[in-house]
């Protein structure tokens, strides 16, 4: 009766504890994804800025059309994604044909003197900070996230109950730079 007693206790704590470790990989879990979408809403607020800033830089220099459907392109691409590598790979893009716009952009010291275009610069410098900014949240939460899921015991709770390790959001060497938007 006694190993009996035993068993049922033992069998209590171990269900406890993969309670409590599924419970706190969920949380886990729910905090990069919050994390995430705290990125995507930095980057929606960069899409809606994309289109006003080529249609001003567009007004000053309209025989740049490439540069304008390149922009465009991108700005698609980068909203239709849907993994966070996918993501990743369209924003590089996106912040390499935003780098060319700009560069466009210094052609023109009337366009640079628009307060039109100064109040748009602004905007996406500040928005690039916050996108950086949830970038590096977004990434903190993954990483404790993978962590657990990756080390010793909840490895084998994770392993059971499908909680896969998830992607970091990364930016190409040759994109790290922010664009240059100095005027």
């Amino acid at each position: 009766m006694l190993w009996l007693i035993v068993i049922v206790v033992a069998l209590l704590i171990l269900v406890l504890a993969v309670v409590l470790v599924y419970n706190r990989l969920v949380r886990l879990r729910n905090r990069a994804d919050n994390a995430w979408a705290q990125v995507d809403v930095q980057l929606r607020r960069r899409y809606d800025l994309v289109p006003n800033l080529v249609e001003t830089v567009k007004g000053y220099a309209s025989h740049e059309r490439a540069t304008f459907e390149n922009v465009t392109r991108a700005r698609t691409a980068a909203q239709q994604a849907s993994s966070v590598e996918g993501q990743a790979q369209a924003e590089n893009v996106l912040t390499a044909a935003i780098g060319r716009l700009f560069a466009v952009a210094e052609e023109y010291p009337e366009l640079r003197a628009s307060e039109n275009f100064q109040q748009l610069q602004e905007q996406l410098e500040e928005t690039e900070g916050d996108i950086a900014v949830s970038r590096q949240v977004y990434n903190d939460a993954t990483l404790t996230y993978n962590n657990a899921v990756q080390t010793v015991p909840t490895n084998i709770v994770a392993g059971a109950f499908n909680f896969p390790s998830r992607p970091y959001f990364t930016i190409e060497e040759s994109v790290r730079e922010a664009p240059q938007v100095r005027f």
